[in-house]
């Protein structure tokens, strides 16, 4: 069953935009599409309808009530921290066993496709001993990693990738999301970042026009479910 781990090299860069884009294009192509983004935090219950897994929900079809984002989220957290620091203010901590069993287990319910979203960037610690990255390998299965434009993406994008390769984890796409104001377009910074590092396919996205983006999410469903 084909699954894709969508991360990023930071928070706020479009990993929920990618997902949802994604997560529609594969519908209008008749695939059965399930997403889960495990670990949450900064919810407000009194602003459900406005939370990530609400817009996540809604790429699917689906009301997003508590209910249904309870189960696409099951470990959220009030505070706008990383996960280890939010849980403990919560006194409590996640633990990394039942999050991969949690994430295994939706693996094997899926009917056809399962999108996993992460919280924050690549290294963002969910537990006191493990990271987002610690889970993508776990779960053995293909990585996207969404990037921006803004002043400082080139670095962090190259570090991700390093680590990536490091762990000896192959990169299904590198998805370059516009910064809204940035003085560097996608396509300037996907010609910076081929002189450094050529394996990943880089997909460019132009934020928040969903028209403008067709070609390159049918592009990314490409690389990542052919056929």
């Amino acid at each position: 069953m084909p699954a894709v781990f969508v991360t990023a090299t930071g928070t706020e860069i479009g990993k929920t935009f990618v997902t949802a884009g994604l997560a529609v294009h594969l519908r209008r192509q008749g695939r059965k599409v399930a997403i889960l983004k495990p670990v949450l935090s900064g919810f407000d219950a009194t602003h459900a309808a406005a939370s990530d897994p609400a817009l996540l929900l809604e790429a699917l079809g689906e009301a997003p009530r508590l209910a249904a984002i309870a189960a696409v989220s099951p470990w959220r957290f009030v505070a706008p921290l990383s996960p280890d620091m939010a849980a403990r203010r919560e006194g409590g901590a996640i633990d990394f066993a039942d999050l991969l069993a949690f994430c295994r287990k939706a693996l094997e319910a899926a009917e056809d496709v399962l999108l996993i979203e992460g919280i924050g960037g690549l290294m963002v610690p969910l537990t006191a001993g493990a990271t987002v990255l610690d889970l993508v390998e776990a779960l053995r299965i293909v990585p996207i990693l969404v990037t921006g434009t803004y002043v400082g993406s080139l670095s962090h994008t190259l570090s991700a990738l390093e680590i990536l390769e490091r762990r000896a984890i192959r990169l299904g796409a590198l998805v370059l999301n516009e910064t809204p104001g940035s003085a560097a377009s996608p396509e300037e910074t996907a010609a910076s970042l081929r002189n450094f590092y050529r394996a990943p396919p880089i997909v460019t996205l132009r934020r928040g026009a969903a028209l403008e983006n067709a070609e390159s999410f049918r592009q990314l469903a490409d690389l990542l479910l052919p056929g």
